[in-house]
This record gives C-alpha cells, sequence and structure tokens, in this order.
C-alpha cells in the first residue's frame, strides 16, 4: 500500500463563486452589452478584419471603443469577434462600467485554483484548532502588518515553519478547466446592512450554481511515519488532519447558522435564509464536505472569527489597530455589521425594475473518493 492517499474529488458550486484574476474588464472596451448577454470582445481578430495598412489610421481606430467596430450581425455565437458569451449582464451600463474578471487558464477556460481551496481548508482547520485548545486573543502579540499580524499563532497551532508545517501533508491540485460560456455568468454582488438597504454594487463574472470541477487531492501519510519522526519530522494535530472532513463540516454548519439567523433580521432577504435551511437539513455523507471560499464570504469564513473575541475590548482593541470596520460604527456595535449578497432583478407591473438579495457567495460541496491509499481515511 502506497504510504500516502490519492483522492478524485468534485467540487459542485451552491451559489455563484468568483475567484479574480485581479482584471478589471470595462465595457464597450473589453465587454459588450447586447440582448440580455455580455459578449466578451477578441481585441486582435476584430482589428484585424478591419484591414487596414496604414499604421496612423490603425492608431487612430484602436483609441475607439471596440464595440463602435460591431455590427448588429456580428453578435452570434459564431462569431470571430468575441471570445466567450455570458448568461446576464451587468447593472451599470455605461462605457467604461467595471466588470470583474474570473480567474481563467490562457484559453479562457475557468478552473478553481488548488491554493483556493486549500487556503479554505485550512483556515477551517486552525480555527478548529483554536477553539479545541480554548485559546484567547492577545492583541499585543500581534504582528503591525494586517497581512501578517497572526502569523505566530497560525504557526503555533498548525507548524513553526514551511517544513513543520501541518498542511504540507495536505495537496490540493488545481481543477480541469471548463468552458466559459458554459461555466461562467454575470453576478450582480451588493453590500446588505442590518436594515435591509443595499448598496456598494459590484459587477462580476463568476462561476454559476450547479457547476462541477473535478481534481484531485493527497494526503501524504509519510510525513507521520515513524522514519520521518525520526528525522525529525514532528507535526502537531496529525488527528485533526486526519479528521479534517468533520472539522471543516462542524466550522461550516456553524457559519450557516450564524448566518441564516443574521438574515432572519432582514426584510426581503427570505430566499436567503431559506439557502441556510437547505444546508442546515442536508445529511452529509463522510465523503463530502461542505466550503465556503472566493470573493465576498465575509470575515466568519476567511479568519478564526468571532471566536477570537475573548471580551469587548479585546474585540474593540482589534478593530482600531486594523482599521476593520468600514463606514459609520458605534463602539460596541456587532462586527461585522453587513454582508455581500448576489442580488436579483424583478420587473414589477409599473414596470420598475426591483432589486432583491437573492443568494450568498461561495458555497461549494467537496466530493470525493480514495483512489490510491487508505481507503478508510476521511470516511
Amino acid at each position: 500500500m502506497p504510504d500516502y492517499t490519492l483522492f478524485e474529488a468534485q467540487v459542485s458550486t451552491l451559489t455563484p463563486l468568483h475567484i479574480g484574476s485581479g482584471v478589471e474588464l470595462l465595457n464597450q472596451y473589453d465587454y459588450a452589452i447586447y440582448r440580455g448577454q455580455t459578449w466578451r470582445i477578441d481585441h486582435n481578430r476584430l482589428l484585424e478584419a478591419q484591414k487596414i495598412d496604414d499604421p496612423r489610421q490603425l492608431a487612430i481606430i484602436s483609441q475607439r471603443p471596440p464595440v463602435e467596430l460591431l455590427e448588429a450581425s456580428d453578435y452570434r455565437a459564431d462569431s470571430p469577434f468575441f471570445r466567450y458569451v455570458l448568461k446576464g449582464v451587468p447593472r451599470a451600463s455605461g462605457e467604461g462600467a467595471v466588470l470583474r474578471e474570473q480567474i481563467k487558464d490562457v484559453y479562457d477556460r475557468p478552473y478553481l485554483p488548488g491554493s483556493s481551496l486549500k487556503g479554505a481548508l485550512r483556515t477551517a482547520l486552525a480555527a478548529n484548532l483554536w477553539k479545541q485548545h480554548g485559546l484567547q486573543l492577545e492583541v499585543n502579540r500581534l504582528g503591525r502588518n494586517p497581512k501578517f499580524a497572526a502569523q505566530e499563532l497560525e504557526r503555533s497551532l498548525l507548524g513553526k515553519n514551511p517544513n513543520h508545517d501541518l498542511l504540507r501533508a495536505l495537496q490540493v491540485s488545481d481543477s480541469l478547466p471548463l468552458t466559459a460560456g458554459e461555466a461562467l455568468m454575470v453576478v450582480n454582488a451588493r453590500v446588505i446592512n442590518r436594515g435591509g438597504k443595499l448598496a456598494s454594487p459590484i459587477e462580476m463574472e463568476a462561476i454559476r450554481p450547479d457547476v462541477t470541477f473535478e481534481l484531485t487531492i493527497k494526503v501524504d501519510t509519510a510525513l507521520f511515519s515513524a522514519w520521518a519522526k525520526s528525522a525529525g519530522l514532528k507535526f502537531t494535530a496529525e488527528s485533526a488532519l486526519l479528521g479534517l472532513p468533520a472539522l471543516v463540516n462542524k466550522r461550516s454548519l456553524e457559519q450557516a447558522r450564524r448566518e441564516k439567523a443574521w438574515f432572519e433580521r432582514i426584510p426581503n432577504a427570505g430566499r436567503l435564509t431559506s439557502f441556510y435551511d437547505q444546508i442546515l437539513k442536508s445529511q452529509l455523507q463522510p465523503n463530502q464536505m461542505l466550503v465556503c471560499l472566493g470573493w465576498g464570504t465575509g470575515w466568519e469564513s476567511k479568519t478564526f472569527g468571532t471566536q477570537m473575541f475573548a471580551s469587548p475590548q479585546v474585540r474593540e482593541a482589534l478593530l482600531r489597530q486594523f482599521r476593520m470596520a468600514r463606514g459609520r460604527r458605534n463602539a460596541g456595535d456587532p462586527f461585522p455589521l453587513s454582508r455581500r449578497v448576489a442580488a436579483a432583478f424583478q420587473k414589477t407591473a409599473n414596470g420598475r425594475t426591483d432589486e432583491s438579495p437573492a443568494l450568498p457567495l461561495g458555497w461549494v460541496l467537496v466530493q470525493f473518493k480514495a483512489v490510491k491509499g487508505n481507503q478508510s481515511l476521511w470516511r
């Protein structure tokens, strides 16, 4: 039997998932809006089709919005002038309106980075260890840089350096790529506050619900063997990694419970509370994990969450030191005050378009099957 276990995994999106490339696409320059769809423009082919030999004329044309070079007859499925076509359109339709790009490979095929899934699993594991050990946060022991403030806390839970990091034994591959037109949609995200007000519109490409990625997960149990320990590789919380799915699901269900309670106080958020109700009623199998990852999933999913706040004083000190609270907030107010959600639009009887919160972001179901090694691991 090999000294590792290899799993084939399927990651299925339950709600829209956005993992950004860092690129902002501009309306009429990078994409066009036409008949309820969003068309990603292929600049090179569009310019080549102009058949202009004079460099000066080409320079003039290249400064114009590419959408001006398109005809109505160009908007078709087999058009060479578009890289892909998405369902839905951004809320903002003016020239230069921003659409955040989803990460893709060089062939415009969206995929799920293994680092994104592993990062979510790492956070869930560390948060559970923090709770199990009954640790309390001491603000004066945190680093000054917000990006690395909790580095020492993380090392105390998972290992003192990369060689001794528990997650060295967990390897998550990038997924196989998908087709952009079939997997992606345009999502209009909003910040929603405790009064139910929608603010700060953000338009983005995102993976649609009910899309499945395929990837592999490897647990290198050789690092826990007697020879590894004799070589000085001693990992903390080995048993926690070997029982990872149960820990991940416990944290995810706790988060779903908190989110449901938060949205139950929000007017017109019935679709969100229904989603969380379904999550809480789901009968998860031993080979399944509920995970929240990607953009817009909130502070609770990216950190150890409010369990770090041993007291109101610690909470306020932490918020002040790292300037975490945005907008108007009084000392003692709950934190965080808002959520990010995918919004839906609906035409009313009088022709007005109403916008309402529809779904949370970034919830996925991971299902895995051991194909090599210990068949009883994660069962």
